[in-house]
């Protein structure tokens, strides 16, 4: 504040010979140790007894403007220089007042004069860098800012300035995604002020949005030196757990800052820590413990915000997305600009099946958070699912009963709009018996419908002709399928069919040109407790006058989410009407029981899965067989347009192929979304 006395005891000129400087110490001190109230009171006495003093007068303007009224200030300053258009203090006090007023734009103009009419004046230069930070024009700002401690080397001021235009500088490369400029320019405030609290927030937030635990890590852990900052250290080092998938490991860290937070006795730093610690028991999904949590801090601290954000993400975790829906609409109801209420309301109505409001609220965060990384995923997200896009699979299968086959399958899926979806398939399969040297070629031809009916309810349809041409004979068939996709109840999933197919596994079921007709049934349930639960059931009847009865269960147990790990049990049970073993596997009773692990990993550019099983299979009245099954994929994402994968599969499971023979399979997908958004974005963003 030592600038404030000195600008008024610089200015000081003595206009009525009874008013001494000293008379006015007491109001300097008041500028000086920042108590503008005082301030403005003690220099409006003053005028009154001596009006037309300008030392008072300036003074009287500086204290009016720094205690909040920086329209009057700027009246008082344009009168003094109607009175003294020369003084350059007045000219220096009218410029920051416009900064106080917010007017940039205008102080930019005004002290554009200024500095080039004053180039080597300390006030003068640092104004027109703080002018240029608050337009966020930060080259300029850091020029000006550098010029003014060229006249005044390590002004503290300066160097505060300093500091806050090089915060900003590093937020607007945060924002453009170019981190490493922005770590650079957090850096370099760093040696300025080692260690400043501001400075290594900034820099752990970056490492935060880059998922770069490690660093982040060493940030918190600096912080934690100093007692002051453990409580928020662990705060952080519990979210750093969680980012890097160690949710147990947030949890008890968040414990620790619990029991820290309850011996501070600091109110913001208690509420801060109960939140993190609520959120560590929603993230190990530990939602009794955390709704009973959340119950016990309304009555202390009502339904604020943060509570209820902690309410809706429980309710996220719980796919209870209406109630989420519910308390995200409190929130912005409260604070329209609330980043957790507009992106997570986005996320509940996408959740929900509720896309149109989904890209409405993406829109609305992105509109107020420029570029904001999380926002930003997520609209890429949303956007890849309605891009059109062509996908090439490859493969090759051979099996122990010496048939091979080679096969093809383009597909191009084309979303129309939020609702609507079509596509076209063509698939090439050429199989053949190396001893018998049968061989068949089909060539089936799909055009396929999407429609939603309702946000959890989805039609598909797809008809084509598959034209085969066996060594004996040649013959085109119908292709149809149709089913709904439904959600009848939270964490269930139903699908209900009619499939018609043609058996083309290997060249003689091509020749005996055998249509399957299916009516089946998939059904999942899930649950919050990692355990899920999923049906198949096929009724099948074929045009060779057999019936076929499928079912298939599995109880599985999820273990982890990243890299996500499940694993249980399987059984199958197979029937045919008649037994035709010579043509296809087709056992009077067929059961299979196994216990299976599976693994996969999307989160980063190299993407795998791999699915094992072993168990028996019991083949009508024949003794227990084992069995084991193998699949694995893994694939990279070359960019956010273009994937490829290479997959195989083997099993020696009897049902796993039409012929009941062991087989393997080995092949090639590759995927290319056609635009980088969808066709239709445009007719979004204007409603």
């Amino acid at each position: 504040m030592n600038i404030y006395k000195k600008i008024c005891l610089t200015i000081f000129i003595i206009i009525t010979s009874n008013l001494k400087a000293q008379d006015m110490n007491e109001g300097f001190k008041y500028l000086e140790t920042g108590k503008f109230d005082k301030a403005e009171v003690f220099f409006n006495a003053v005028l009154k007894e001596f009006p037309t003093n300008k030392t008072a007068n300036l003074c009287y303007g500086r204290a009016v403007g720094l205690n909040g009224n920086s329209e009057k200030a700027v009246g008082i300053f344009i009168n003094l220089l109607k009175e003294y258009p020369s003084d350059l203090e007045i000219q220096l006090n009218y410029a920051e007042s416009l900064l106080w007023n917010k007017n940039f734009s205008k102080a930019k103009e005004y002290y554009t004069t200024l500095v080039a009419n004053n180039p080597t004046n300390f006030a003068a230069l640092l104004g027109f860098a703080n002018t240029f930070s608050n337009l966020k024009e930060y080259e300029n700002a850091l020029k000006y800012v550098n010029q003014a401690l060229e006249v005044s080397p390590k002004n503290p001021n300066a160097m505060i300035s300093k500091k806050y235009i090089r915060l900003g500088y590093a937020n607007q490369f945060v924002q453009e995604q170019k981190y490493d400029k922005a770590i650079s320019f957090l850096n370099e405030n760093l040696i300025d002020f080692p260690r400043d609290k501001e400075t290594l927030l900034n820099k752990v937030n970056i490492y935060l949005m880059t998922k770069q635990t490690e660093d982040a890590k060493t940030i918190y852990n600096q912080l934690a030196i100093n007692k002051k900052d453990s409580i928020l250290a662990l705060n952080g080092l519990a979210l750093v757990s969680h980012i890097a998938g160690k949710d147990k490991s947030a949890l008890e860290i968040s414990k620790k800052a619990v029991k820290k937070a309850l011996i501070a006795n600091d109110s913001i730093l208690t509420v801060q820590t109960l939140e993190r610690y609520t959120q560590a028991l929603i993230w190990n999904k530990k939602f009794k413990q955390a709704e009973t949590k959340i119950s016990e801090l309304i009555p202390i601290y009502g339904e604020e915000n943060w509570i209820l954000s902690l309410r809706a993400t429980l309710g996220m975790y719980r796919s209870d997305f209406k109630e989420t829906i519910a308390d995200y609409k409190k929130i912005l109801k409260k604070d329209s600009l609330s980043f957790d209420g507009n992106l997570g309301s986005t996320n509940a109505y996408f959740a929900n099946g509720e896309i149109k409001k989904a890209y409405k609220g993406v829109f609305n965060t992105l509109n107020i958070f420029k570029n904001q990384q999380d926002a930003m995923g997520f609209l890429k997200k949303v956007n890849k699912n309605y891009t059109p896009f062509i996908e090439e699979k490859l493969s090759y299968t051979f099996d122990n009963g010496d048939n091979v086959a080679y096969s093809s399958n383009t597909k191009i899926t084309f979303p129309i709009n939020l609702d609507f979806k079509v596509a076209a398939s063509y698939e090439y399969r050429k199989t053949e018996n190396t001893i018998s040297t049968n061989n068949a070629v089909s060539n089936n031809f799909n055009l396929e419908f999407q429609y939603k009916l309702h946000p959890k309810i989805m039609f598909n349809a797809k008809t084509g002709i598959s034209h085969a041409n066996s060594f004996s004979k040649d013959y085109s068939q119908l292709l149809v399928e149709a089913f709904l996709k439904m959600q009848p109840l939270k964490l269930q999933d139903l699908e209900v069919g009619y499939k018609r197919e043609i058996q083309n596994f290997n060249a003689d079921l091509v020749d005996k040109e055998i249509a399957s007709n299916n009516l089946f049934l998939n059904y999942n349930i899930s649950t919050n407790f990692n355990l899920g639960w999923f049906t198949q059931y096929f009724y099948t009847t074929q045009t060779d006058d057999n019936t076929r009865n499928l079912l298939f269960t599995s109880l599985y147990y999820n273990f982890l989410s990243k890299p996500a790990l499940k694993g249980g049990f399987n059984y199958q049970y197979i029937t045919f009407k008649n037994q035709v073993p010579t043509s296809y596997f087709s056992p009077e009773k067929f059961n299979a029981m196994e216990i299976f692990i599976d693994i996969s990993s999307n989160e980063k550019a190299v993407f795998y899965s791999l699915n094992a099983a072993t168990g028996y299979q019991f083949i009508e009245d024949q003794e227990k067989q084992s069995t084991y099954r193998i699949q694995a994929k893994l694939g990279y994402n070359f960019n956010e347009r273009f994937l490829a994968n290479m997959y195989g599969t083997r099993s020696n499971i009897a049902s796993a192929t039409a012929a009941g023979f062991t087989f393997t399979e080995v092949g090639l997908v590759v995927k290319w979304d056609l635009t980088k958004k969808p066709t239709f974005y445009k007719k979004i963003t204007l409603k």
